[in-house]
């Protein structure tokens, strides 16, 4: 599986965080590994996936200060959900992983956006992790 459909998953993990209480995430995490038919993950990038969307999850408090510095007249709870959990993965990755360079992750966040978002997403997404990067 390539680092790009790891990313994917992780997004989409991310993403069910707006919509399931935290007892309830793990469980709805592992529904949605069950059911990812197309590029199933082998063990190993299931482990990384999970791993990575565990690290992340226990970063949001910190992300998201970040985030809502950065995005001046956006509060997080206004914005689009899918940008919302593209900026986390990418702020993750730019702030906390050493392993990826912040021009491949803010790159790849902006492709997600082009993918998931709306119109307006790739451009607000590319501005606010921009400034995260500075």
């Amino acid at each position: 599986m390539s680092r790009r459909e790891i990313r994917e998953h992780i997004f989409k993990l991310l993403f069910l965080l707006e919509f399931y209480q935290k007892e309830e995430l793990n469980e709805q995490a592992e529904l949605y590994m069950d059911e990812v038919e197309e590029a199933a993950p082998t063990e190993k990038d299931a482990e990384y996936i999970f791993d990575k969307f565990h690290k992340i999850e226990e970063k949001l408090p910190q992300l998201d200060e970040r985030l809502a510095a950065e995005s001046q007249g956006w509060k997080l709870g206004r914005m689009n959900k899918v940008d919302l959990a593209i900026l986390r993965l990418a702020a993750y990755e730019v702030l906390e992983d050493d392993d990826i360079p912040v021009g491949v992750a803010i790159n790849e966040a902006v492709e997600l956006a082009k993918k998931y978002g709306g119109d307006d997403s790739p451009s607000f997404v590319n501005g606010v992790l921009g400034k995260i990067a500075r």
